[in-house]
């Protein structure tokens, strides 16, 4: 795999600030699974390797994870929630609930265009994580909600929008990462999703071509 793109990278004082012993060592070992899966690829990385990497044993790494698919789902869940959170300060200076759900849409499929790998283990973990999808709902709803309080989004359910949201985008990744995504498609995907939401197509359409914010080195 290549290395890991700077967007998806947290400096040293951010993925370890004063954490409980526990928690330390599964960062660690989550920082090493990504070295180690960056130089060798997921399905040529052992745990052998990781543990190495981390300056730990194998029985510590067992101590943790009960399988290589553990740290794989470990390492998806760390890579999508550090890209949500920076994505999450580049918008925040736009007030718009709306605004904000086409940006994350957007940002998104910009990801899996400009590192398809990255993305796809995303993906992957995606489709067999519940708390990944957990904890990327959070993200979603937040902006979700903020559109509900300005009027500008109309939803039977908080769930529904949701699944629409997330099931498209990750769709739209896939076709971003294989290469067939045809130009502008990030903000045609952001359009619809927009308009499966509520809003005006006219309106859904502008809003998902406004320029992009520049995504921040790190996240608060």
């Amino acid at each position: 795999m290549p290395p890991l793109p700077a967007v998806l990278v947290e400096p040293e004082e951010v993925q370890f600030p004063r954490l409980r012993k526990r928690e330390r060592t599964r960062r660690q070992l989550t920082a090493a699974a990504i070295a180690v899966f960056s130089a060798r690829g997921v399905a040529d990385a052992t745990i052998q390797e990781i543990a190495a990497a981390a300056d730990m044993t194998p029985g510590t790494f067992y101590n943790h994870f009960d399988t290589k698919a553990g740290i794989v789902e470990a390492v998806g869940i760390w890579l999508a929630v550090t890209f949500c959170r920076r994505v999450v300060a580049s918008s925040r200076p736009r007030p718009e609930g709306a605004e904000r759900t086409s940006i994350g849409c957007r940002r998104y499929v910009w990801l899996a265009r400009v590192s398809p790998a990255w993305a796809l283990l995303i993906l992957d973990v995606a489709t067999n994580s519940p708390k990944l999808l957990a904890e990327l709902g959070g993200y979603v709803l937040a902006d979700l909600r903020v559109g509900l309080r300005q009027k500008a989004v109309r939803v039977v359910s908080e769930a529904a929008a949701f699944d629409l949201i997330s099931g498209t985008v990750m769709q739209a990744m896939r076709t971003a990462a294989f290469g067939l995504a045809p130009p502008r498609h990030d903000s045609a995907v952001a359009a619809t999703i927009l308009r499966g939401l509520g809003v005006a197509a006219d309106e859904a359409l502008e809003i998902s071509r406004r320029p992009l914010p520049k995504i921040p080195a790190t996240a608060p």
